[in-house]
């Protein structure tokens, strides 16, 4: 099959990022034709594709020209048609895989793919099609006033970055794309990584196909689980408030045991004050760590932590954790419980309750040879549905699905 792979970055930045890499290797493996469609940027890994690639917008540089760039290549960006247009007549594919697409690419080049007739599978990393930002947080917490498309509450409620203008063009583009051009429509299947988020989606009553299929891991890349050398927990994951980092300082503070915070994210600098004013000297904060160094890390860890206090869709963190064989505390919100069984895999804990990760954390701390046990539970659940080449089987299937469906239209 030619399959055409489309994210809006073409460097290792998120979870869209991973899924849609370890997909190229797999297909590639298969001996499937790959190819991608992206935004030039730096950063960027190299690829034969990359002329047709779309011009760098960056939304965090300051300046009127700037803004009104990034906005309209945020509501429609005939640069991406046209480019994508030009890659799609030098090679035919049998269908396109879009990730994360919106505001640096946008959803205007469904157009362009129904145009050539090429069916749409679309993978859906966040809230996206029912949220303006992303998220359903609402200063620090869950929100869903949006549902049913009601998107005016964007603005009313300055959700995007506290900012007027920037929430006033966050609601049109959503009215703009879902109920005046209705783009989405032209997307054959959409695929959810949890079955929280695919429920979500018909709670609001989104029209699209939906179908479930959990994120993979390469399993191969993960030594089999082993004692860890040192008590220490690690999360691994943007510094960004509604992963619950707040509450996680709070629960370690004092705890003999090492906790370490790989990644980056606005919430760095804050953190590290909170942990200095009040003397909570057992936080290291690593910054950026590629993927080597957070297996490495997850390997000497006792546990992972996943604290959100928002809808996580299916975490990465809680998927690589398993593969290693290391037990997730995981809090109990969105996805996460469908990756986390409580007891069996690792514990849960309510989200926001500093006490309750606390007092999990100290039982593993505590009892080694219940992380033990959890770890290779939770490296046997994902050997059985997390599995890279049993991701690739099920999305085949998919991709088929989308071939068949297209030809009925």
């Amino acid at each position: 099959m030619n399959v055409l792979l489309v994210n809006k970055f073409f460097y290792q930045r998120g979870g869209s990022e991973r899924v849609m890499f370890d997909t190229a290797a797999g297909l590639q493996r298969a001996g499937h034709r790959v190819g991608f469609f992206s935004m030039h940027s730096p950063r960027n890994l190299p690829s034969a594709y990359a002329r047709h690639f779309v011009s760098e917008v960056d939304f965090s540089l300051p300046g009127a020209r700037q803004r009104l760039r990034g906005a309209g290549r945020m509501l429609y960006s005939f640069e991406a048609k046209r480019k994508l247009a030009g890659l799609l007549r030098q090679e035919p594919f049998e269908v396109a895989h879009l990730h994360n697409v919106h505001h640096q690419i946008s959803p205007s080049i469904l157009h362009t793919l129904r145009r050539h007739k090429i069916p749409v599978v679309m993978t859906l990393h966040d809230y996206k099609m029912i949220c303006p930002v992303y998220t359903m947080v609402r200063r620090g917490k869950v929100c869903e006033l949006c549902r049913g498309g009601a998107f005016h509450h964007c603005l009313t409620n300055r959700c995007a970055k506290n900012s007027l203008p920037a929430s006033l063009l966050n609601a049109v583009e959503m009215y703009l794309h879902h109920t005046i051009l209705r783009l989405y429509r032209l997307v054959d299947v959409f695929v959810s990584p949890s079955l929280f988020l695919k429920n979500k989606l018909a709670e609001a009553g989104f029209p699209g196909r939906v179908v479930h299929l959990r994120n993979p891991v390469e399993l191969s890349a993960y030594a089999p689980p082993s004692p860890a050398a040192a008590p220490s927990i690690l999360y691994a994951g943007r510094l960004s408030p509604e992963k619950g980092l707040h509450t996680l300082l709070d629960a370690v503070k004092g705890l003999p045991a090492a906790c370490i915070l790989a990644g980056e994210g606005p919430l760095r600098i804050d953190l590290e004050r909170q942990a200095a004013s009040r003397g909570i000297d057992n936080v290291l904060f690593l910054g950026h760590v590629d993927t080597g160094r957070v297996k490495d890390l997850m390997a000497s860890a006792r546990a992972v932590v996943v604290p959100s206090e928002w809808y996580e869709n299916n975490p990465l963190a809680a998927i690589e954790a398993c593969a290693a064989g290391k037990p997730v505390i995981g809090s109990r919100i969105g996805g996460i419980p469908e990756v986390v069984e409580h007891g069996v895999t690792g514990l849960l804990f309510t989200p926001g309750s500093a006490e309750e990760l606390r007092q999990a954390i100290i039982f593993l701390l505590e009892n080694p040879d219940a992380a033990r046990d959890l770890g290779w539970a939770a490296r046997l659940f994902a050997e059985r549905n997390l599995g890279l080449d049993r991701y690739l089987e099920q999305l085949l299937m998919h991709y088929q699905e989308a071939v068949d469906a297209h030809r009925t239209d």
